[in-house]
């Protein structure tokens, strides 16, 4: 049997806190912790349906529930600028930021609305440019920000000449292209918060590996069939074996997210041989995630969207 872990959360009670990928999967877990919490959730999904569904859940699991459902396609530059138009006219600060939604190796190459491989362009342009156009709500709520990397960004590196892998696509080393890009954003934006006197602290976190519906069969990626793995993932997931749970691989983030003692530019993941399961907690950062580096794919992600954190 696997084995469980939990983590405290404080009360969130007149919080106002915002997670991307809260429709299913560790996202919707992460949610509806935050819910229980007392925090009032805005929930960007990209399908409806399932958001709608993710709502209703969360309502029946938590009576009395402040969910909001608002709408995001993290593949498009547009969206994430009319989300952000749409939440500063309301005008409300936001204290809490989970940038959780991703995909996943499709096995061909796609490109987003605005022209970027569909990994870096979703799981890392997109919440580059909606965290840029919420920045006046992060400031005024003097945001803590967390950032979702992946176990897959232990290894790899950034495709400095083909950012958007318009030469040799190849979906795995996209993929962790993209995710080194999410450490890299939360590292950058942290410092720049700290010598532009923002008031926002950023920080990151990783999942480890769980049978997560990332692995799952994605028609919509062109990927008919699971992820390669994914079945022993599971075993060693139900055995208790390295590999962590669905419920205990969204606890970085919310740890990272919500602890009075996660701190600014810190990385948080499983805490098991290999970072791959177990409970979570602060972890050393990893090889690619370096500081040259993350001042640089800043300058890049501006000069791709045209947004910029003015």
């Amino acid at each position: 049997m696997p084995r469980s872990f939990d983590i405290t959360i404080p009360d969130l009670t007149g919080r106002r806190a915002l997670v991307t990928g809260a429709s299913d999967g560790m996202g919707l877990g992460m949610a509806s912790r935050l819910a229980a919490a007392g925090a009032d959730v805005v929930m960007p999904v990209r399908n409806p349906r399932k958001g709608e569904a993710a709502v209703e859940k969360i309502r029946s699991e938590v009576p009395g529930a402040k969910v909001t459902l608002e709408q995001l396609d993290l593949s498009s530059l547009e969206s994430a600028a009319a989300l952000g138009e749409k939440l500063r006219a309301e005008g409300k600060p936001i204290h809490l930021v989970i940038n959780n939604a991703g995909v996943m190796t499709p096995p061909d190459r796609q490109a987003t609305a605005d022209g970027f491989e569909l990994q870096m362009g979703t799981n890392h342009l997109g919440h580059f440019a909606l965290n840029a156009h919420l920045l006046p709500l992060l400031r005024a709520g003097r945001a803590r920000v967390t950032s979702q990397s992946s176990v897959a960004a232990r290894s790899g590196r950034i495709n400095w000449d083909d950012l958007n892998w318009e030469r040799k696509y190849d979906g795995m080393a996209a993929y962790r292209q993209s995710k080194i890009a999410v450490a890299l954003f939360a590292l950058e934006l942290n410092r720049r918060s700290e010598s532009g006197g923002w008031g926002i602290t950023s920080n990151l976190s990783h999942p480890g590996v769980a049978p997560t519906s990332l692995l799952a069969a994605r028609p919509e990626l062109g990927r008919s069939e699971a992820a390669g793995g994914r079945g022993l993932i599971q075993w060693l997931s139900d055995h208790g074996i390295l590999a962590g749970t669905v419920d205990s691989a969204k606890l970085p983030a919310l740890m990272a997210a919500t602890s009075p003692e996660a701190k600014p530019g810190a990385f948080y993941g499983p805490q098991w041989i290999g970072n791959v399961g177990g409970p979570p907690g602060e972890t050393k950062l990893w090889k690619p995630m370096r500081t040259e580096d993350a001042m640089r794919m800043w300058v890049e992600s501006e000069r791709l969207t045209g947004v910029t954190f003015g």
